[in-house]
C-alpha cells in the first residue's frame, strides 16, 4: 500500500487528486494538507510513501520539499503544479524534488507517476523534460560542470544514465541494455554516488545537462 499525502490550497483540487487516486487500491491517502508546514507535519506523522505538492501553495511548496527530505527522508516528493517554467522547474529539482508533474496529467499517468515515484523512479512530465532541453539549447549552456561530474563513469554507467535522462523505469533500461532489474539498481546507485546527485530525478536533469542524450 502507497500512503500518500495531498497537499494544496485550493480544496477542488485536492478532492478532484483523491477521487482520480482512490481508483487505485494500491493506494491510500494517508493525510492531505493546505500549506507547507502542515505538508512537513502530515509527511512526519503520518509516515508517507508519496507526497504530492503544489509550488505555490502558502509556505512555499520548494521548502516543503527541502523540510520533509530533512525530516521524512523515506517521502519521496513530486511537485504537481500548474507552473512549468524552466526557472520553477529547476529550482524545485534543485531542492530535491523526485519529480514534477503539471496539473493537466491524465489520471492514469497521475496514477503511474504515484507508484513510479514510490519505487524510486523519476517522474517527470514530457512537457517538463522537453522545456529543459529546449532551455539549456536555448541559453547555449555548454554541460562542462555537468560533463567533468560524468567523466568517471564506466561506459555501462553512462548508457543506464542516458537511458534515465530520458525517463525510462529500472526494468525499461535493463531490457534495452540486456541486464538484471539488480544490476540496473546497483548502476544506478553508483551514478548517484559518483556524480553527487542526492536522487534519480537529478541524475537525469545531469544526463540532458552532460549532453548524454545526444
Amino acid at each position: 500500500m502507497i500512503r500518500v499525502l495531498i497537499a494544496d490550497d485550493e480544496t477542488l483540487m485536492r478532492a478532484g487528486i483523491r477521487l482520480i487516486l482512490e481508483n487505485d487500491d494500491r493506494i491510500r491517502i494517508a493525510a492531505e494538507a493546505q500549506n507547507a508546514p502542515e505538508a512537513v507535519e502530515a509527511c512526519r506523522a503520518h509516515l508517507v510513501d508519496v507526497a504530492l505538492l503544489d509550488i505555490r501553495m502558502p509556505g512555499d511548496g520548494i521548502a516543503a520539499v527541502t523540510e520533509i527530505a530533512r525530516h521524512s527522508p523515506h517521502t519521496r516528493t513530486v511537485m504537481l503544479t500548474a507552473f512549468g517554467d524552466e526557472t520553477t522547474v529547476t529550482n524545485a529539482l534543485r531542492a530535491g524534488a523526485h519529480g514534477y508533474l503539471l496539473k493537466d496529467t491524465g489520471p492514469h499517468a497521475l496514477i503511474d507517476a504515484v507508484h513510479r515515484a514510490a519505487a524510486g523512479e523519476p517522474v517527470l512530465a514530457p512537457q517538463v523534460t522537453r522545456q529543459l532541453l529546449d532551455f539549456r539549447t536555448r541559453s547555449g549552456h555548454s554541460g562542462d560542470a555537468a560533463s567533468r561530474r560524468t567523466a568517471g563513469l564506466t561506459p555501462t554507467e553512462r548508457d543506464v544514465l542516458r537511458l534515465l535522462g530520458t525517463g525510462l523505469s529500472n526494468a525499461e533500461i535493463a531490457a534495452q541494455l540486456h541486464l538484471s532489474n539488480g544490476t540496473v539498481k546497483a548502476h544506478i546507485s553508483n551514478i548517484l554516488t559518483r556524480t553527487s546527485c542526492t536522487n534519480r530525478v537529478q541524475a537525469a536533469v545531469l544526463a540532458q545537462e552532460a549532453g548524454l542524450l545526444g
